[in-house]
């Protein structure tokens, strides 16, 4: 039987939380509904000045004084933009959690946002956009993101320059005042806690906040197709993405046993095919996105041959359709050998199961156990993999390279 609890409070926030005997430390990911999807047309960044800005004072205590509170109870935090949520989180000693919350939940609802934190920020993330020069293999996953998603999905957590440029102090507080509400956020907790104590302290810490988030809004078309950017390099940068289920679906533990037997270690049908036999590049892997509403095929690879780019992406591609052939006996032990060891070594890290719990609630409307997990797992059979393989082949790709020279697509 699962231990994992989770309850919505009053004021519409989920409270997760897995309780885990055999470890000292507890983490917590709390996810705000203040994504990408959430911004402003005319403000995209303003979640990346946001969460920076959160880090720099909270409740009274200046930047430097609320970090050196954290220090001191060894907590180690962080803030992070995604499409849906903007993320904080922390791990620390379980004993420390009851005296470190309080200073985490100032972060969400007590951030100073002092003026003077503005431009540091903004320079911040100004220089992120500007490192994207010297990693290219980012740069091909953002551009396949905004090619191949409709707005504002396909935005980057990166922001876009002239608006961070623009973004002002009132800009920022009125997006956090309309995005960082109770209705929507989601707390997960993982490790060594007692779960009456923390449904108090969240209660006590949280109860009285309110408000609620207002809709995305509606996607527009995305382009899609093939995109090359050209860059005098000795390198050429190659990426895909193709749709597939969406998450909650029933066969989505196909899908990630299929990209499991095509990228699922040094095995893998991908590295194999395209690394070890033909040397074709240095760099080559698949993965499966999966979201509440939709899902994709993603797959990279890195060449410092310009002249055999073409093949590689040939290649590359190739592999993708001939899943549709079947697999064979060992590729399958393989894959799902890999996929349980994986989650073996997830429930080994209260980081890992605190997002994992939380995100679960977003995406299923409940956490799933591990044991749920790997029961799904080895209910999976060779002939249902054959089956979903040859029933769905991928789709039209949206295909992202740079490089010297355009490659056919």
């Amino acid at each position: 039987m699962s231990r994992i609890h989770h309850k919505q409070l009053s004021n519409g926030m989920w409270l997760v939380a897995e309780p885990m005997d055999d470890v000292q430390s507890v983490s917590m990911t709390m996810l705000l509904p203040a994504g990408v999807v959430s911004e402003p047309d005319d403000r995209q960044g303003v979640a990346a000045l946001l969460a920076e800005m959160i880090c720099r004072g909270a409740g009274d205590l200046d930047a430097r004084a609320h970090s050196d509170a954290l220090d001191r109870l060894g907590v180690q935090r962080s803030t992070n933009v995604e499409t849906h949520h903007l993320s904080v989180s922390a791990s620390m000693i379980g004993s420390n959690l009851a005296e470190a919350l309080p200073l985490l939940c100032d972060m969400v609802r007590r951030p100073r946002l002092e003026p003077a934190t503005l431009d540091p920020s903004r320079d911040l993330a100004l220089q992120a956009l500007c490192a994207l020069d010297d990693e290219p293999q980012q740069k091909v996953f953002l551009d396949l993101r905004r090619r191949h998603y409709p707005q504002p999905i396909g935005r980057s957590p990166l922001g876009v320059a002239a608006h961070l440029e623009s973004i002002d102090g009132a800009a920022v507080q009125a997006f956090r005042e309309r995005a960082f509400v109770p209705e929507g956020t989601l707390l997960g907790f993982a490790g060594r806690f007692d779960v009456a104590e923390l449904e108090d302290l969240v209660e006590r810490l949280l109860g009285d906040w309110q408000g609620a988030a207002p809709a995305p809004a509606p996607a527009s078309d995305a382009p899609r197709g093939y995109h090359h950017e050209q860059a005098e390099t000795s390198q050429v940068h190659i990426g895909l993405l193709y749709d597939a289920v969406p998450e909650p679906d029933d066969r989505s533990v196909l899908c990630r046993t299929a990209i499991a037997v095509l990228s699922g270690g040094m095995g893998s049908r991908l590295f194999t095919e395209v690394r070890e036999k033909r040397g074709l590049c240095y760099a080559v892997y698949a993965g499966y996105v999966g979201q509440r509403d939709y899902g994709a095929v993603l797959s990279y690879a890195g060449t410092t041959t310009p002249t055999r780019a073409q093949d590689t992406l040939d290649v590359l591609r190739g592999e993708h359709e001939r899943m549709r052939e079947g697999v064979e006996d060992d590729e399958f032990d393989r894959a799902v050998i890999g996929m349980k060891s994986r989650l073996v070594m997830q429930g080994e890290s209260t980081a890992a199961r605190a997002r994992a719990v939380v995100t679960d609630q977003f995406i299923y409307g409940r956490p799933r156990s591990l044991d749920e997990q790997t029961k799904e797992i080895d209910g999976v059979t060779e002939e249902a993999l054959r089956r979903y393989a040859a029933e769905h082949p991928p789709g039209p790709m949206t295909i992202v390279t740079i490089g010297p020279k355009a490659l056919r697509s």
